[in-house]
């Protein structure tokens, strides 16, 4: 029914002033054009055009399939694009935060991934610290992390607040030291919480520090104490306080992708896939 050939000739004519002018633009004869119009027509029962000899408009059933059209032939381009080009090989060394690993991240692996299945992907998860360490020794080709106070590497890719994350129907009391869950030195979001309370002359006492994101929510689910995370760790077991507001708030963090300064071939690609989606938060 939706021929890609005679799609290709409808949306040619949808932006010319007549089938002769779409058919120097497609190398065909006027004939040709006024033929695959009428086979489309003809195969989805509705008029496309309204012409005669000095004009030629959609209707109302053309402007909606235009709408389609476009869509099946970028399709249709991206498929041709895959299949018909050399397949990419190698290795991509990746690191990443866990919280973005919990986060929106698995999505654009999986799009990666579909894309070029022989590529082998090294996934390192740790601290955003130790990422830096392991890029500017060798062992990543790339990395998506947070971005460290006073760094101007990296190109940006998203912001997101942070926020203070309990287990439902926590009461912060604040007539004593606030109970924080941390994560280890020399971790951003630690230096950024505790910079924060400094400043707003809170007191507090740290109750538990774990080496993962996931070991701080699991703290902060058992009511160990309160969390500061990203807010996209936020969930139906992990919440803000009911008195959040009486809290300082948290500040914003920057989520940057840094690269060697050579890229391989899948490595680049990877990149430009991430880039180009701002994991799904840009």
């Amino acid at each position: 029914m939706l021929n890609p050939v005679w799609l290709h000739t409808f949306t040619t004519a949808a932006a010319s002033a007549s089938f002769t002018e779409a058919g120097r633009q497609l190398g065909l004869t006027q004939s040709s054009v006024s033929d695959h119009i009428r086979r489309l027509e003809e195969s989805l029962g509705r008029r496309l055009f309204v012409r005669d000899t000095h004009s030629l408009a959609l209707t109302a059933d053309g402007e909606g399939l235009l709408v389609h059209a476009r869509l099946i032939l970028e399709a249709h381009a991206r498929a041709e694009a895959q299949f018909s080009g050399a397949r990419l090989r190698g290795r991509v060394r990746f690191g990443t935060s866990d919280d973005l690993a919990m986060g929106p991240l698995p999505d654009m692996l999986a799009a990666f991934r579909s894309q070029h299945p022989e590529v082998e992907l090294e996934i390192t998860i740790g601290l955003t610290s130790e990422l830096y360490t392991a890029l500017d020794q060798g062992k990543l080709d790339l990395l998506v992390g947070k971005r460290r106070v006073g760094e101007s590497r990296g190109h940006s890719m998203f912001s997101t607040a942070m926020q203070w994350l309990a287990r439902p129907e926590t009461h912060v009391d604040l007539a004593q030291p606030l109970p924080l869950i941390l994560l280890p030195e020399p971790s951003i979001t630690r230096a950024a919480t505790l910079q924060t309370l400094g400043k707003s002359g809170h007191h507090w006492r740290i109750v538990c520090t774990s080496g993962s994101h996931a070991g701080c929510m699991a703290a902060a689910r058992g009511g160990l104490g309160l969390a500061s995370l990203p807010a996209h760790l936020a969930s139906r077991d992990l919440v803000p306080p009911l008195n959040v507001a009486a809290l300082p708030a948290l500040p914003d963090i920057e989520y940057v992708a840094l690269t060697a300064r050579r890229l391989s071939r899948p490595a680049d690609t990877l990149y430009q896939i991430l880039m180009s989606s701002r994991l799904s938060r840009g």
